[in-house]
């Protein structure tokens, strides 16, 4: 993920619209702008970040479709948002690929845990794709913990 032959790499930032979520990618995608990257972010319409803050970033407006309240159902709400984002994210990143086809590397794919759709796009456009996870080092051990094969022991890499 570097300049290529003097030219910026795009990298498409795929966050989770909760503020715990949205503020570590908009700190990664400075970051990552600091070193010469081209940086968009792929939002939906629930929670978008403000944009005046991040006047370097390209801003890709995702339909979410989302019919789904927070406070009703969490797990329907992503259910959802992952459902109805992944034709917007494929329909933008293939206008950006045609685009810059002939002037820029392949864009790469940075996406939060929580937003698993960006990853199918990634597959499906052959792109490459990382995972943020934006939690904590507590929430990595819960996550192994209840993921354990064996219920109750935690894998040995994750014992300290």
């Amino acid at each position: 993920m570097e300049k290529q032959e003097g030219k910026c790499r795009l990298l498409v930032l795929v966050p989770c619209p909760f503020q715990g979520h949205i503020n570590p990618m908009l700190q990664l995608g400075t970051i990552l702008h600091s070193k010469g990257f081209s940086i968009a972010i792929a939002h939906t319409k629930f929670s978008f970040p403000d944009t005046t803050n991040h006047p370097d970033f390209i801003f890709l407006s995702l339909l979410d479709g989302s019919s789904y309240k927070l406070e009703d159902d969490f797990i329907a709400f992503m259910s959802n948002l992952n459902s109805n984002c992944r034709a917007p994210l494929q329909h933008v990143l293939t206008r950006i690929m045609r685009e810059q086809e002939q002037h820029e590397a392949l864009p790469c794919i940075i996406y939060d845990a929580l937003m698993y759709f960006a990853e199918a796009v990634a597959c499906h456009l052959k792109l490459p794709s990382l995972i943020l996870h934006t939690g904590g080092a507590a929430n990595s051990l819960t996550l192994l913990r209840i993921s354990s094969p064996a219920r109750g022991r935690l894998h040995s890499f994750a014992r300290f």
